[in-house]
Order: structure tokens, then C-alpha cells, then sequence
């Protein structure tokens, strides 16, 4: 079972805040606004939204790209020791 999903891709990518940021945060993904991040979320950052739009070019992402993130996202998660 994934921890990220297209989902919570779309929703990091769709956010209205510029700096939003994907966080995992007890067994969930929170999209955050960036100002928000504090030394406490510091560490269970998985991605900024302007780091993904270099994947993503256009303004919609297809349904291919969203699952490829996910899954690239999903592994940095396992990574971190989620």
C-alpha cells in the first residue's frame, strides 16, 4: 500500500500557496503551506511544489505524471524510514 499517493500529489501541485510543501506526518500526507514548515516538520519534508514543477510542465499534470511522482515520492517516504 502506498504512503503517497496521486492524490496527495495533485493536491501539493494545486495548492493556491506558491510555497506549499508535501509533508508526511504520522502515517499521513499534509500539503503545508512553506511559512508553515517548522523545526518540528523540518525533518518530514518530501517535497516542494516548485521542486515537482520541473517534472510537470503545463499547468495540468496527466494522470501518468501524477502516478510516476507518486511513486517517486511514495519511495522517498520508505526512505526516510516511514
Amino acid at each position: 500500500m502506498p504512503l503517497i499517493d496521486t492524490e496527495c500529489v495533485r493536491q501539493l501541485l494545486e495548492s493556491a500557496d506558491p510555497d506549499a510543501t508535501l509533508v508526511f506526518v504520522r502515517g499521513d500526507c499534509v500539503v503545508m503551506p512553506g511559512d508553515q514548515i517548522d523545526e518540528a516538520h523540518r525533518g518530514l519534508v518530501i517535497a516542494r511544489r516548485a521542486d515537482l514543477r520541473e517534472f510537470v510542465p503545463g499547468e495540468h499534470p496527466t494522470e501518468q505524471q501524477l502516478e510516476t511522482l507518486a511513486h517517486r515520492l511514495d519511495n522517498v517516504v520508505r526512505d526516510l524510514g516511514s
